[in-house]
């Protein structure tokens, strides 16, 4: 196997590399490094070493030689390049990947080389190191979604009180407060983290089939005599303890449920962001001027228009949000896998697992920094409660005069009412005052206090208090 290339010169870059050029969300964050293809072969070569440190656990490898494999399970000795390109081959990495590994050990020891991939498969190498993956990533993802989590509780309480229009269809429908949105978006953060937790826990297993999901290889090493529940139960945990990852119940090479639910977990965090994203773009329009992105010199240039700051951050997030789900699809539909290995449908999720992985985890990266910075404005929030003179809090009004005149009359008339303030520009509290139909039913003053938005935030403090209160605390222990 050659060795690695010689560094290439600053701004150059090999002509099959993918920079990120095209996906900005994730370009330069953490799980970028996490799941490139530097790290699916280090998790790879992680499971090969783990596989025969299990082995020597359970007799079937000598100790020695499990050191020696472990010792060589180096990315930095392989080229990776050159794997992809033998892949195209047997259509996957792993046949390549062995190869190569084996090489490397039998320069140390030849007897070692001897016990690389001892009854093993390719998808038993491969699964386990996309699981190895999935978990390095999801482990930055979660701390991410836990500092931004603790950064919109801070301003959920900041703004428990702070009074804004809320808007239902695109249009002012009561009032709310900033904190209750910011409330809204954080628990939807904390149940993305509880989602991913789950799999973490539970969810990414080892991978430990052998050729067709009955071990067969792993017990004819094992010796004739070997009971095969034995080595089933030997191999499987000490496997599952030497990767850390979980001990599945049978084998899975047909079975894809790990990568489904990894899937939906992602889907389900990348949409939480996005609901994130799609409030502050509507709040940071010019005509609403409600909040702001943090604002960082020469971020959101126009290419065209000098006086444009662009929302960036959430963009960025939403971009991710529109992608992941459709990758989740992808993965969802190979649970259909025909026979003990599909052709095709194991190799269709490699690309939107990892694809899945770097979008989420760019997204959530992205969003801490737009929970700590996002400027919010009450005073912008007070002049917009404004806007429709009233007719914000025409629902109150429309309750107290239910007793008074009938609730289809009230509705009927607040309905009239609205429509005669919004032609004529006139606050709804005045035209309400001149309606004969109210006369020594409503005063001025009475309608006045009634649209007062401030008095009609209903339990919107409340449910700030209960969220805060009782949802998981985002500053404890990470997976």
């Amino acid at each position: 196997m050659t060795s690695p290339q010689e560094p290439l010169l600053t701004g150059e870059l090999p002509a099959h590399l993918d920079a990120g050029l095209l996906s900005p969300v994730r370009a330069g964050t953490p799980v970028e490094a996490a799941v490139g293809d530097r790290a699916w072969l280090q998790a790879m070569l992680d499971a090969e070493a783990a596989l025969a440190r299990a082995q020597a656990r359970c007799g079937t490898v000598p100790a020695d030689a499990a050191e020696d494999i472990t010792a060589a399970a180096r990315a930095d000795l392989l080229d990776v390049r050159e794997l992809a390109l033998a892949a195209r081959e047997t259509a996957n990495p792993v046949v390549g990947l062995v190869k190569a590994l084996t090489a490397v050990v039998a320069e140390r020891s030849p007897a070692a080389a001897e016990y690389v991939h001892r009854g093993s498969t390719s998808q038993d190498v491969l699964d386990t190191g996309a699981m190895l993956v999935a978990q390095r990533a999801l482990r930055l993802v979660v701390a991410d979604l836990r500092a931004v989590a603790a950064a919109l509780g801070d301003l959920a309480a900041r703004h428990r009180d702070t009074v804004m229009a809320g808007r239902t269809l695109a249009l002012h429908a009561v009032p709310t407060t900033f904190g209750l949105k910011a409330a809204g978006w954080r628990h939807l953060v904390l149940d993305a983290v509880e989602r991913l937790e789950r799999v973490i826990r539970g969810g990414l297993p080892v991978a430990l089939g052998g050729a067709a999901g009955t071990l067969a290889g792993y017990l004819q090493y094992a010796g004739e005599d070997a009971d095969p529940a034995a080595v089933l139960d030997g191999l499987g945990a000490a496997f599952a303890d030497e990767t850390g990852l979980a001990d599945p119940v049978l084998p899975w090479h047909a079975l894809r449920t790990p990568v489904a639910d990894l899937g939906a977990a992602l889907a389900h965090t990348a949409g939480a962001l996005g609901k994130i994203a799609a409030d502050v773009l509507v709040l940071t329009r010019t005509e609403v001027g409600e909040a702001a992105e943090p604002a960082v010199a020469g971020r959101g240039a126009s290419s065209a228009m000098p006086h444009k700051r662009n929302p960036v951050l959430a963009t960025l997030i939403r971009s991710a949000a529109l992608q992941v789900p459709a990758l989740a699809t992808v993965l969802t539909q190979c649970l259909a896998t025909e026979d003990e290995r599909s052709a095709g449908l194991w190799h269709a999720e490699w690309q939107p697992l990892r694809e899945a992985l770097r979008l989420t985890g760019g997204a959530a990266h992205t969003a801490v920094e737009l929970a700590r910075g996002l400027t919010v404005d009450p005073e912008r929030m007070r002049a917009n409660l404004a806007a429709t003179g009233g007719q914000l809090v025409s629902e109150r009004v429309s309750a107290v005069l239910a007793p008074r005149i009938g609730r289809a009359a009230a509705k009927r008339l607040l309905t009239e009412a609205s429509a005669l303030a919004a032609t004529t520009g006139r606050p709804l509290a005045d035209v309400l005052a001149g309606l004969p139909r109210l006369a020594g039913v409503l005063s001025r003053a009475e309608a006045a206090a009634l649209l007062d938005p401030d008095g009609y935030t209903g339990a919107a403090g409340a449910l700030v208090d209960r969220a805060l209160s009782t949802a998981q605390d985002t500053r404890g222990p990470q997976p």
